[in-house]
């Protein structure tokens, strides 16, 4: 059955709302839409996540489940693991598509599926981020090309663009100094104003999502434990 693509629109985006995933049909749900079309790309099996509930979603995110299965600690959660996200960020107005790695907490006894482990993804990201490694190549070839970073905690993050790129250094002992006790993480995305989606057909809108997912590949392979390549199909 040929996947498709035309089913999803512009207004599933809601800036008041979220992300519409309640009362669609299968081939207009982007959750769908979006698994399905990473499982052709890399022949592997994506696992779905999301924050939120009912019709609307706030994050949603897709992991290659061979990664959290390599994991020998933390197979059962998806806290450890790189992943491809999208979320509407309602108080910015803005639609982001990209790379997730979460540190979680590092000291969380009452809930250890949250508490950071040496089978972390988080631990490769941190480790990788030196100059002329290739992860940090990708993050300044990717900001350079109008990708944002979002990292620390969730209520005080630090925002880089191009503009204020920090050195390896900095941005490496920035993420080591988040406060222990909050919940950290590290966004790669690019971002589409509310006026931008109106703009854009759903199909575009999907295929911008699965562009930007291609750009951070790169660099997400660089944290993971397996690596996600392009698996073509035999002509028959």
């Amino acid at each position: 059955m040929k996947l498709r693509l035309d089913g999803f629109r512009p207004e599933f985006l809601d800036f008041q709302r979220g992300i519409r995933v309640g009362h669609l049909e299968p081939h207009e749900r982007i959750t769908q839409i979006l698994k399905l079309s990473l499982e052709e790309r890399y022949r592997q099996t994506f696992v779905t996540d999301r924050w939120g509930r009912g019709v609307y979603w706030q994050w949603i995110c897709f992991l290659p489940k061979a990664n959290r299965l390599a994991k020998p600690v933390s197979s059962h959660v998806n806290f450890g693991c790189s992943k491809y996200f999208i979320m509407v960020d309602r108080e910015e107005a803005r639609f982001k598509a990209g790379l997730q790695i979460e540190r979680g907490l590092v000291d969380s006894e009452p809930h250890p599926g949250c508490q950071l482990r040496d089978d972390w993804d988080w631990n490769r990201l941190v480790a990788g981020i030196k100059d002329g490694g290739p992860l940090f190549k990708e993050l300044r070839r990717l900001t350079g090309e109008d990708f944002e970073i979002q990292a620390g905690s969730w209520e005080l993050p630090n925002r880089f663009s191009e503009a204020n790129m920090p050195a390896a250094s900095r941005l490496a002992a920035m993420l080591n100094s988040m406060p222990p006790d909050r919940w950290g993480a590290f966004q790669l995305f690019y971002p589409m104003t509310a006026e931008e989606v109106r703009e854009s057909t759903g199909q575009d809108l999907v295929e911008a999502m699965l562009a930007i997912f291609e750009e951070v590949t790169p660099a997400m392979n660089e944290c993971m434990q397996i690596q996600l390549e392009v698996k073509e199909t035999s002509a028959v």
